[in-house]
């Protein structure tokens, strides 16, 4: 890593490796990198403290490295981290809340949980009984979830219709899953079909 050009710090980016949303930003001189990879929590240099800092070493919050990427210069590094809760100093997941995409990540998190039950398919878990059941019970529940969409549509009440339709989702993704496909597979039919 060349820590030459900010005074013998680099700039880590931190990303969720479930969700790939830029959770902070922090500076590392050569003994926290070398601490991060080896220890496999992310550990910054604090420019305030003047010494090392382990993320989570007060709060139990620590964001646990799952790979590490150099950019193309050498003088910054992205981290994708499985963070143990809160991120920002705020309480919040990210210290980039501003930027509102929380909705739509959630989306990828829960299609990587879908993905995980399909793996490992845990007991007492509705996602591990659909799965259970087969294909053509899944694909049963999906229809069965637009038709109750569409009877919602008709009425006035939103949060029915919003409820039908996050059930329409759902089912959807397991479908999807069950499939051997995620939504970055109907998101790439989309979007060429925009083009």
């Amino acid at each position: 890593m060349d820590y030459s050009k900010l005074d013998g710090l680099i700039p880590a980016i931190i990303q969720d490796s479930k969700s790939n949303r830029v959770l902070m930003l922090g500076f590392m001189n050569k003994e926290a990198y070398k601490k991060t990879k080896k220890e496999g929590k992310v550990t910054f240099f604090s420019r305030t403290k003047n010494r090392l800092w382990t993320k989570g070493e007060e709060s139990g919050n620590f964001l646990y490295v799952k790979e590490i990427l150099k950019d193309c210069d050498h003088d910054t590094v992205l981290i994708k981290a499985e963070p143990a809760g809160p991120v920002c100093h705020t309480g919040s997941d990210t210290c980039f809340n501003e930027i509102n995409t929380e909705e739509l990540d959630f989306l990828t998190a829960l299609q990587s949980l879908i993905q995980q039950r399909k793996r490992d398919m845990p007991e007492n878990s509705y996602t591990t009984k659909l799965f259970a059941r087969g294909i053509n019970k899944i694909a049963q529940k999906v229809g069965e979830e637009a038709v109750e969409l569409v009877i919602e549509s008709k009425d006035d009440n939103d949060e029915l219709f919003l409820n039908e339709a996050a059930d329409l989702m759902y089912h959807f993704m397991v479908l999807l899953t069950a499939k051997g496909f995620a939504l970055e597979d109907v998101a790439k039919i989309l979007e060429s079909r925009h083009s």
